[in-house]
């Protein structure tokens, strides 16, 4: 390709390309005419073998099962409004700072988009009652 010009080697990858498909598919054929020859010609017993491995092959790739469901975490069942208040634990002392540091800590480990799809009703729950509570801590913090 040194001494080409550019489109002169475009040219001559495509040949090559064109080459290498054609040697492909003259494989390919003749790998079938040779298995329809075995199957007319007395193999189709080895035939037949060689056809049903693919099939098994074949059926025990498409059909693999998911992996098992784990459990829901037990803080998730824990969705009424006492116990999320119980889990931040507000108290008087907080200030906009602790109360920021607490709602992006309740959502590490319990916003809806970092859990499994099944358990992401729970999760909602427990974020909203959890926003609800640290927003009207900070609302009373404000208005004093």
């Amino acid at each position: 390709m040194f001494g080409m010009s550019v489109f002169q080697s475009v040219l001559e990858r495509l040949k090559t390309e064109e080459a290498e498909e054609e040697t492909a598919a003259t494989e390919i054929s003749a790998a079938s005419r040779a298995s329809s020859f075995a199957f007319v010609a007395g193999g189709a017993d080895r035939a037949s073998a060689a056809r049903s491995a693919v099939e098994r092959a074949y059926f025990d790739a498409s059909f693999v099962e998911p992996p098992p469901v784990e459990p829901m975490p037990e803080f998730l069942n824990r969705i009424s409004l006492a116990e999320v208040a119980e889990e931040l634990a507000l108290g008087e002392r907080e200030t906009l700072a602790t109360l920021a540091a607490k709602r992006r800590s309740f959502a590490a480990t319990n916003h809806p988009d970092r859990l499994p799809q099944d358990y992401r009703t729970n999760a909602t729950v427990r974020m909203k009652l959890a926003n609800m509570l640290i927003d009207e801590a900070s609302r009373q913090l404000q208005a004093a």
